[in-house]
């Protein structure tokens, strides 16, 4: 093993046995999504013997999966698919614009579920399939920590186990959080949402997260009437000028209505109704006087909650073996390594962290490369969690990288910071939606150092796809004058990167008509 104990590392003591013979496994890894499996799988490639425990407790409403995570059964995966299911239904209406002769489509809820299912019953089939195949031990149970080398498991059926083992991974990502009110269980979370029995119908969203503007993005495209219910800002942690526009956007254009400073205190069920509908009443309050509002209070036949997550770190034994926690209960680390030596942690679960996929991943690739590469083995990187381009699937997409206006300013100073901007109009949309869906880009530089680009913005169609590749220039060192230098492809959205020179700085009012 590469890693050495930092500062404040519970380091090896005469208990702890450094000779493998003395254990069953070298590395049991307590958690099977986007930090657990490639970790798993890159350390078996490396020559460990390998342990992957994967267990998914039931959501209150009964939901459960299989191995893969969050991001595979209900995150990324069908959130993504059901966007497109979304955009396709626009598309088809668009399509008379552009000459064809379509009938005004509808939309089947259950046949996409059923659709999403399917495919993500093939992603699980083949992780299962890649673990076999490397010599990985996978064990759907429950695990937890006896002390730093004892592992205990339990599965479905109830039966236990311990096993020993040199090192051990948590990897065990987080659960969406139900507010603490009546009725909270009659609503459902993103872990519900993907695979719910019937049609959501009329539908509240509560929070103002990536996950709550995304479904009630998707779910509105469907058809589907949607109300968001905001307690205070869009999309905390973005950049909030970003945020409202988005918000804006979804308001205007696809019929998104949002009730803001409220915050539900009670739901009730009015009617079960069987399978194909149910109707819930939801009363609200001022989130500023927590004064009841009847404007704000309504019915609904469905109520999804998407505010915040809470990683699984409770009831797996931390405390056996004195692991660090923050106080919201995430793992402390330096470089994914706890304070106990033979302990390291991936993903969702660690304090302060991009909560992302592409992140977890990298982190486990780099993690496995450093504690078991041959002596002398070059590439041993840590993972940089700077500058991680990620995507907001709302109807417009926003893709982001780097620093949030407020933060480049609060980091750096106002004088240091230029923020260019400048709205631009998808040619695509021309004909179907003239006057509309007016898209914006902005990037924020670091004047002392020639310009960099510290922060890149962009609200419009395929705003992941653009991003993605902004983001591997800004590792590069991107400024401003390479991107005035560059030559857009027309024409395209991400053209108006090269193009851009209006600043905040100059007080110049953007003309939304000359786009």
């Amino acid at each position: 093993m590469s890693l050495t104990p930092g500062p404040g590392v519970v380091e090896p003591t005469s208990g702890d046995s450094l000779d493998p013979a003395d254990y069953d496994y070298d590395l049991v890894v307590i958690g099977g999504g986007s930090g657990g499996i490639p970790f798993a799988k890159e350390a078996a490639r490396l020559g460990q013997r390998v342990m992957l425990l994967d267990f998914v407790k039931p959501s209150h409403r009964g939901t459960s999966w299989s191995l893969g995570g969050t991001c595979v059964n209900v995150g990324c995966i069908p959130k993504k698919l059901m966007h497109q299911a979304a955009l396709l239904g626009k598309a088809i209406s668009d399509a008379r614009s552009f000459g064809w002769q379509v009938a005004e489509p509808t939309f089947d809820w259950a046949a996409c579920v059923d659709a999403v299912r399917n495919h993500i019953g093939s992603l699980s089939f083949g992780y299962r399939t890649t673990l076999r195949e490397l010599g990985v031990k996978y064990v759907n149970g429950y695990g937890s920590l006896v002390d730093r080398h004892t592992v205990k498991y339990v599965t479905k059926r109830g039966d236990e186990k311990l096993v020993k083992a040199m090192r051990v991974c948590l990897s065990m990502g987080g659960r969406p959080n139900l507010p603490n009110i009546p009725g909270a269980e009659l609503g459902v979370t993103s872990d519900d949402i993907f695979t719910l029995p019937r049609a959501p119908g009329k539908t509240l969203v509560v929070g103002a997260s990536y996950v709550a503007l995304e479904c009630a993005g998707f779910l509105a495209g469907m058809g589907y009437d949607v109300t968001v219910m905001v307690r205070s800002i869009l999309l905390r942690g973005f950049d909030q000028e970003m945020a409202e526009m988005i918000g804006k956007n979804m308001e205007e254009f696809h019929g998104v209505k949002f009730q803001r400073g409220f915050v539900p205190v009670s739901v009730e069920r009015l009617s079960a109704g069987g399978a194909e509908v149910e109707r819930l009443k939801v009363t609200a309050a001022s989130a500023a006087t927590n004064e009841e509002s009847a404007e704000a209070s309504g019915e609904y036949n469905t109520v999804l909650f998407a505010t915040g997550r809470t990683p699984n770190t409770a009831d797996i034994g931390l405390a056996n073996v004195g692991v660090e926690l923050d106080s919201k209960g995430f793992i402390m680390s330096d470089n994914e390594q706890t304070n106990v030596w033979n302990i390291v942690a991936i993903g969702d679960v660690l304090h302060e962290k991009p909560e992302l996929t592409p992140t977890a991943i990298q982190a486990a690739l780099l993690l496995a490369r450093r504690m078991f590469s041959p002596p002398g083995s070059s590439g041993a990187l840590n993972c940089e969690y700077e500058n991680v381009p990620t995507t907001v699937f709302t109807p417009f997409e926003y893709g982001c990288c780097g620093l949030a206006e407020e933060d480049a300013i609060k980091r750096y100073g106002a004088d240091n910071v230029e923020v260019f901007h400048d709205y631009f109009r998808p040619l695509e949309y021309t004909l179907s939606r003239p006057g509309t869906n007016v898209g914006f880009v902005k990037l924020i530089t670091l004047i002392p150092e020639n310009n960099k680009v510290i922060g890149l913005h962009i609200l419009g169609p395929n705003a992941g796809e653009i991003t993605q590749g902004f983001g591997v220039a800004m590792k590069c060192g991107l400024t401003k004058a390479q991107l005035d230098a560059s030559i857009g492809i027309h024409p395209t959205c991400a053209e108006a990167f090269t193009t851009m020179e209006t600043t905040k700085r100059s007080g110049k009012v953007l003309d939304v008509s000359n786009c």
